[in-house]
């Protein structure tokens, strides 16, 4: 396993590849890896010739009061969780690498970046856009890989990769969780150990309302949201940023009576900890 720092040192290797034949697959990241991180490398592993991992803390999708500087980098760790996934190329550039003096451009996708996170995140998303579609540049996937937990950044790739023509397949891989359901996140290290026996609620609490969608024991959304909210509500220091039954293709809003398939979203803070979690309902 090499680490290339360098954007033409990352190209160069990847065009190499595809000149050999070799297909090509890219799990971003902003390291602190984790068993959800490393899912998607085995994914990646089973379905690619190349496995690459960026690893970059990506100072565009971080607004000024939020956890750039204290974001965890533990590179060595990460980088021996890597050799033993089986990862070919970590592509670990600087920011000055990424972002030279002078850059001006930016990838925005409309309407699916104004609300949820981004309505609470100004300017998350496209922070998010530019780095990917620029990693889809440097390192020339066939296949990218990105977890369900971020499921609105999903989509907003997905619509992102389709509308600018990017010849690389967008990848959904599911959540995973911790023993007591609490879907692992890298931002799961800043919890105090009281609010980390506290966040499990989440989950639960978003299991509970689908089994009643699943039992037909709820009339309305609003019913089931209302009772979302009270459930959420009673976490010690949890506070809640939204709750919503959207339609996973679009991100739109449901209204009134839940149709099949749904996604049900949150985020909250729980302390100074900002969590996302979202669960399926087929």
């Amino acid at each position: 396993m090499k680490i290339i720092r360098t954007v033409s040192g990352m190209q160069n290797i990847a065009r190499a590849a595809h000149k050999n034949g070799k297909t090509i697959g890219l799990v971003p990241t902003m390291g602190a890896l984790h068993a959800g991180h490393l899912s998607l490398v085995n994914r990646a592993r089973k379905e690619n010739d190349v496995v690459i991992v960026s690893i970059f803390v990506n100072p565009k999708q971080f607004g000024p009061n939020e956890d750039y500087l204290r974001y965890p980098r533990p590179l060595k760790k990460d980088s021996a969780a890597c050799r033993k996934a089986g990862v070919d190329f970590i592509f670990n550039p600087s920011v000055k690498e990424m972002y030279p003096e002078g850059f001006l451009t930016w990838v925005k996708v409309e309407k699916l970046s104004d609300f949820f996170c981004g309505k609470h995140r100004p300017g998350h998303f496209r922070g998010v856009t530019t780095v990917v579609a620029k990693l889809f540049n440097i390192t020339q996937p066939d296949r990218a890989y990105f977890g369900e937990k971020d499921f609105q950044q999903l989509t907003i790739v997905k619509k992102m990769a389709s509308d600018l023509n990017f010849p690389v397949k967008i990848v959904p891989c599911p959540t995973l969780r911790e023993k007591d359901g609490l879907a692992m996140s890298s931002r799961n290290s800043y919890l105090k150990p009281e609010e980390r026996k506290a966040a499990k609620n989440i989950h639960l609490s978003l299991a509970g309302a689908k089994r009643k969608v699943k039992k037909k024991k709820t009339k309305s959304i609003e019913e089931l949201l209302a009772e979302l909210e009270k459930n959420l509500q009673s976490t010690p220091g949890l506070v809640n940023q939204y709750i919503n039954i959207i339609k996973p293709k679009t991100l739109e809003e449901q209204k009134h009576h839940i149709q099949l398939p749904a996604r049900i979203i949150y985020a909250g803070h729980l302390g100074k900890t900002r969590l996302i979690d979202n669960i399926e309902i087929k």
